[in-house]
């Protein structure tokens, strides 16, 4: 009889975590919707309508709108959209850092597979210019300041600065598809990502 048992054998398959990908759907139709008619809105008034036209407004009325709509949607949207899931915080900044700098990029999960700190930050800027630009456009076409030179000043510093923001967010955005294996552009498009699924192979 064999006494050779099959806890002593080094060949033995045991029990190790393994990982499986699933996909879910992260992004709402409202986050999507928005996020692209806002790029084109952006695209349109910097690089086909003129200053000062009722289109260049008419389209940065419509981009402001759908920002404000976001910003509420981060109140009361899904559970990816709300401000509460992917807030910049400076412990989650720490952390994603500390994580870069390390070589370590964290692969999704139902926990972080919404936006990064780093994403998140890069969002909130280009909200608040996009506001800026409708506030000083506004306030030009209403001639509510006088001093409407100044205003302009500010309304093309605004504008500038999307030359800057845009081509990092983007170029951020491909940089981190790469480096996670997930390509985010078209997870922004069918609002669906891959998920890593931590469990136990008992076979």
């Amino acid at each position: 009889m064999n006494h050779y048992s099959e806890s002593n054998n080094p060949h033995t398959s045991y029990s190790a975590p393994i990982q499986d990908k699933h996909t879910i759907k992260v992004w709402d139709i409202c986050v999507r919707f928005t996020h692209w008619v806002i790029a084109a809105g952006i695209l349109a008034n910097l690089a086909f309508t003129d200053d000062g036209s009722e289109l260049h407004e008419y389209v940065g009325y419509v981009v402001v709108g759908l920002v404000v709509l976001r910003l509420i949607w981060g109140f009361i949207g899904t559970r990816y959209a709300r401000f509460s899931n992917f807030f910049p915080t400076p412990a989650r900044l720490k952390s994603h850092l500390k994580a870069l700098s390390h070589h370590q990029i964290p692969q999704n999960n139902v926990n972080n597979v919404g936006h990064n700190p780093l994403a998140a930050l890069m969002m909130f800027a280009l909200w608040a210019v996009i506001i800026g630009l409708g506030i000083t456009g506004y306030a030009m076409e209403a001639h509510i300041i006088a001093d409407e030179d100044t205003l302009e000043d500010i309304h093309e510093v605004f504008a500038s600065s999307l030359y800057l923001l845009v081509p990092l967010h983007v170029l951020s955005a491909i940089l981190m598809s790469r480096l996670q294996k997930q390509n985010l552009i078209k997870s922004m498009i069918t609002g669906n990502k891959q998920v890593v699924v931590s469990d136990l192979n008992t076979k």
